[in-house]
């Protein structure tokens, strides 16, 4: 008689066991579901901070940058996953201006070739910055 109890007692315990099982099977799955949702995406973007000297990296000096500083445009090289609003916001923070509006652009990386050995120039972002009116950057260093 025992050994039927004990027989009883083992497969209620599976049951309980399997049950249990499938019960967090299926709650995970929800979350998965949740995760998987582009509002979520969207939300852990957003959740994601980067300081502002790590959205700039460098101001871009060459021949055009010079010429669109006339037209009150500034050229920097930024963090590759940076977006418009963070960009604005590091300007803004960095050199205490307003930014009127910003325009991304994104070079391609390009292949390089030194004799037999070919390589690979990375690409980057590169963020054109114009700055309301009275407002200035003082881009070179002195």
């Amino acid at each position: 008689m025992i050994t039927i109890f004990k027989k009883k007692e083992e497969k209620e315990k599976k049951e309980k066991v399997s049950s249990k099982k499938e019960e967090d099977f299926s709650v995970k799955k929800k979350e998965e579901k949740i995760s998987k949702t582009p509002e979520k995406e969207i939300k852990v973007k957003k959740d994601l901070k980067i300081e502002p000297g790590k959205i700039i990296v460098a101001p871009i000096i060459s021949e055009k940058s010079t010429f669109l500083e006339e037209e009150n445009k500034y050229v920097f090289k930024v963090f590759k996953n940076a977006n418009k609003p963070e960009i604005k916001k590091a300007i803004e923070s960095i050199y205490n201006v307003k930014v009127k509006k910003v325009n991304i652009i994104n070079t391609k990386s390009k292949k390089r070739r030194l004799g037999r050995i070919e390589g690979k120039k990375s690409g980057y972002k590169k963020a054109v910055v114009k700055l309301k009116e009275g407002q200035k950057i003082e881009v070179v260093p002195r």
